[in-house]
C-alpha cells in the first residue's frame, strides 16, 4: 500500500499528530478546529468543520486519504465521503485506542519508526502517575445543561489512569445532569473543563455554592481530551497537576 501524499484531517488532535510525524506537507485540509501547531497549520486551507465539512471543498483537494473519527465527526459525510476516497475512520474512547490509532497512522503514512518512538515516550509518561490515593471526581464539558462524561469516554479513561474515580461513570457517553444531582454525589474534586464550553472563574463560585464540600477546579480540556501527540505535553502535566491536587 502506497503512502498518502495528499491528507485531508478532520480531527484536531489527528492534525497535531501528523505534523509532529513529519507528515505536515503532504496535509491539504483540515477543520478550522485544527489549531495545533499554530505556525504550520495555519499553512493548510480551511473545509469547514467537524460536524460540517464543505464536502465539494474536499472533493477539489482529491486527497488519497481523509482521516476521520466515529465520535468527532459525523456518520453521514464519512459515508459519503467513502464513495469516492479512501478514508480512514478511527474510533478513540480509550488511552490505549489513543496509541493504537497513532500505531495505524504511522503505518498507514509510512512513518512507523516515528510513531513506535512517540508511544513509547507517552507510555513511559504513563508510568509516572503519582502514588497518591483516589480521589472521587466530576468532569464537566458543557453547562445548561450540564453535562459530564461516561464510562466510555477518552476523558474518563484518563481520569481513571491518573487515579480519578469518575463518579459518573455508571453513565455512557455524555450525561446530562444538574448541580442538584451532582451534589449529592459528592464528589472530592469538581473538574470545569476549557472546551468545548468555556467555563471561567465565575462558573467556580457557581458549582462551589451547590457543591460546598468539593474543590472545585478549572482545567485545560486538551490535557483530558486530546489524544495523538498532544498526550506527551498532556501527561507531563497531568503527572505534576496530580501531585499538586492531592
Amino acid at each position: 500500500m502506497n503512502s498518502p501524499n495528499r491528507i485531508v484531517t478532520l480531527v484536531p488532535s489527528l492534525t497535531e499528530l501528523l505534523f509532529d510525524l513529519g507528515l505536515g506537507h503532504r496535509i491539504v485540509g483540515r477543520t478550522r478546529f485544527c489549531i495545533h501547531p499554530q505556525e504550520q497549520v495555519d499553512k493548510v486551507p480551511i473545509i469547514g468543520g467537524t460536524k460540517n465539512p464543505n464536502l465539494d471543498k474536499i472533493r477539489v483537494l482529491n486527497p488519497d486519504l481523509i482521516i476521520v473519527n466515529k465520535e468527532e465527526n459525523r456518520q453521514e459525510d464519512v459515508e459519503d465521503l467513502k464513495k469516492d476516497f479512501n478514508v480512514m475512520v478511527t474510533e478513540i474512547n480509550t488511552i490505549d485506542e489513543a496509541l493504537f490509532a497513532i500505531h495505524d497512522i504511522g503505518w498507514r503514512c509510512g512513518v512507523q519508526e516515528m510513531a513506535k518512538e512517540l508511544i513509547s515516550n507517552v507510555q513511559n509518561l504513563m508510568k509516572g502517575v503519582p502514588k497518591e490515593p483516589k480521589m472521587t471526581a466530576a468532569y464537566f464539558i458543557w453547562r445548561d445543561p450540564w453535562m459530564s462524561v461516561g464510562r466510555d469516554t477518552y476523558i474518563h479513561s484518563v481520569l481513571d489512569h491518573w487515579k480519578f474515580e469518575n463518579v459518573y461513570a455508571d453513565e455512557i457517553r455524555y450525561p446530562k445532569t444538574t448541580l442538584h444531582e451532582l451534589s449529592l454525589k459528592k464528589p472530592e474534586v469538581i473538574f470545569l473543563s476549557s472546551e468545548p464550553y468555556p467555563f471561567k472563574e465565575k462558573h467556580i463560585k457557581e458549582v462551589s455554592d451547590a457543591c460546598p464540600g468539593s474543590n472545585v477546579v478549572q482545567v485545560n480540556g486538551e490535557w483530558f481530551s486530546w489524544y495523538g501527540s498532544r498526550m506527551v505535553h498532556a501527561f507531563k502535566n497531568l503527572n505534576i497537576f496530580r501531585r499538586a491536587i492531592s
